[in-house]
């Protein structure tokens, strides 16, 4: 099991959470999906996550993150935590999010940016998904260090057209 970051002893910024996703990206930069699962009133990082779809095609950085959430955490209200993650999840991601009743979403990299930078992604946007769960009120809030993240999708695109 991959070691936790540690709890931090006051809460950190949006900004501050985002880079700790960041670094999960960085494990995989060919693919760099990374999310990490915080608990809002504590600020604690329960899991972490990053792409592993070599493994398994349903292991996007945020499903990574949930599941391991999950195994750790096994009575948890889902409801009191955040989900950072490095790009905008995808509907699949996004609807394990719904079904895990996490209340708010931060990504940075949008799904057309992604699109727009030869990115295969399915043309339904993460917003979408969450507005059409009648059961879940959850936000979703793009565009947190937007930039970096982006950088990291083109770089991981440049290498991937590299011979």
């Amino acid at each position: 099991m991959q070691k936790m970051f540690k709890r931090p002893t006051q809460h950190m910024s949006p900004d501050d959470y985002m880079r700790l996703a960041i670094v999960m990206a960085q494990k995989v930069p060919q693919h760099p999906f990374g999310a990490i699962i915080v608990q809002h009133a504590t600020g604690q990082v329960l899991a972490q996550g990053f792409n592993r779809s070599s493994r398994n095609p349903t292991f996007h950085g945020e499903v990574d993150a949930i599941n391991r959430c999950a195994a750790a955490h096994v009575r948890i209200d889902w409801t009191t935590l955040d989900l950072y993650t490095t790009a905008e999840p995808c509907p699949m991601c996004q609807s394990a999010i719904e079904w895990a009743g996490i209340s708010t979403v931060y990504f940075g990299t949008s799904i057309p940016f992604l699109q727009q930078h030869g990115w295969r992604q399915i043309d339904i946007r993460a917003e979408e998904v969450a507005r059409r769960t009648p059961f879940r009120q959850t936000k979703v809030i793009g565009g947190l260090l937007e930039s970096e993240c982006n950088a990291l999708f083109k770089a991981a695109h440049h290498r991937r057209l590299k011979p």
